[in-house]
C-alpha cells in the first residue's frame, strides 16, 4: 500500500474503503497531535474528512475508546452508514523505539 510522510511521521495506508483515501485533503486536515497515535482513521461525512487516532491495544496510553480494537464500534456508532474511510498505520523507526522505551521508564 501507499506510504505517507507528514510532519516527521511516516504512515502506511493499510485500508482504503470505498476510495476514502485522499492524500491532499488528509495533509490539509492533519494536525501534529495525531502523531502520537499508532493508527489514524479518516472518515467522510457530508463532504468533510474527520480524523481520529487510535493506539495498539498494548500501548501504555490506550483506553477502551482509543484502542484499535474499538475501531469497528467507532465506525458503526460515530460514522455515517456506509461512509468511505481509510486507515493509516504509523511506521516506527529505531529512534521512535528508543523514545517509547524512555517514555515508559519515566
Amino acid at each position: 500500500m501507499e506510504i505517507v510522510e507528514i510532519q516527521g511521521s511516516t504512515f502506511e495506508v493499510v485500508m482504503d474503503y470505498r476510495e476514502g483515501w485522499n492524500p491532499e485533503v488528509f495533509k490539509k486536515r492533519y494536525s501534529e497531535i495525531l502523531s502520537k497515535y499508532d493508527f489514524i482513521v479518516g472518515d467522510w461525512g457530508y463532504g468533510q474528512l474527520r480524523l481520529k487516532g487510535f493506539f495498539h491495544e498494548d500501548h501504555i496510553r490506550a483506553t477502551a475508546d482509543t484502542s484499535i480494537s474499538y475501531l469497528e464500534e467507532y465506525l458503526n456508532e460515530y460514522c455515517n452508514f456506509g461512509c468511505s474511510y481509510f486507515i493509516l498505520q504509523k511506521k516506527f523507526t529505531q529512534d521512535d523505539a528508543k523514545l517509547n522505551i524512555t517514555d515508559t521508564m519515566v
